[in-house]
């Protein structure tokens, strides 16, 4: 699969491991990065053989957010031209992480280390998320004057709940994983990165043994209802299982379980 300078990504039978490969940054994220991830993405989606996708940091710190040192660059403008091009830029950047979301694959975030702003929105937009003890994160971007714009404000309150965000947000405090975890942040705590990879695999191996369509599926749905409601989830959910029931998989299901098996799912 194809890497650049901000990304790795390595293949491991049905999971994909993305890693963000900028250590010498503590990985943080500048204009190439958002870029290099939606293309990252774009690739993921066109491999049917993939399940899973784990999205963990190279080095020191998963990540150390933005990269003020070069998209500080961007914020120098006064006119209107200048503000229109800034908004642009941001919408541009929000792709990156909305490609995440998107992406018809449960993503796993594999966290260690620092885990600051643009890391939130990042960890915010995967549907799993665990970590190792040493784990900081903060929505930093309120210290900076800035509104964070690349997801958190819009998905973070929908993990953790409007209480804890919005004391998170308005502080810009830092927090460790301990915390992370009593809120429901991360569901799992690693002692160190080697188990933390460990981790993220067996869970990303469990998703890839289910039926991955009906997997694909459900994560159509989780997404679909968090957006438009309790109402429409549930004629969304209606349709999806009207035109998938009955498949191989489920006859392949039912079968394993009279035979006292392990399924051997297809996506078929």
């Amino acid at each position: 699969m194809p890497n650049s300078e901000y990304l790795r990504l390595e293949k491991d039978g049905n999971i994909c491991n993305l890693v963000l490969s900028r250590p010498e940054r503590l990985n943080a994220m500048d204009r190439g990065f958002f870029q290099a991830m939606q293309s990252a993405f774009e690739e993921i989606g066109k491999d049917e053989e993939i399940r899973a996708v784990i999205i963990s940091g190279e080095g020191k710190a998963f990540s150390a957010g933005t990269d003020l040192k070069d998209l500080g660059n961007l914020l120098t403008g006064v006119g209107a031209k200048d503000r229109r091009a800034l908004r642009g830029i941001i919408e541009e950047l929000q792709a990156g992480f909305n490609a995440v979301e998107q992406c018809d694959r449960p993503v796993i975030a594999a966290i260690h280390g620092y885990c600051i702003g643009g890391g939130v929105d990042l960890i915010s937009s995967c549907d799993i998320r665990i970590a190792t003890r040493d784990a900081i994160f903060s929505i930093r971007e309120t210290k900076m004057a800035i509104v964070p714009d690349l997801g958190t404000v819009q998905r973070l309150p929908y993990i953790i709940g409007h209480g804890y965000f919005r004391e998170l947000a308005f502080t810009g405090r830092d927090f460790g994983a301990e915390e992370a975890y009593r809120m429901g942040l991360v569901t799992h705590l690693c002692e160190d990165k080697g188990e933390l990879m460990e981790k993220a695999k067996e869970i990303a191996l469990e998703i890839a043994s289910c039926p991955p369509l009906t997997v694909r599926a459900l994560k159509e749905a989780i997404i679909f209802s968090r957006d438009y409601g309790v109402r429409a989830g549930l004629q969304v959910v209606a349709h999806i299982n009207a035109y998938n029931i009955p498949s191989e998989d489920l006859w392949e299901a039912m079968a394993a379980f009279k035979e006292k098996r392990r399924p051997r799912f297809l996506g078929q």
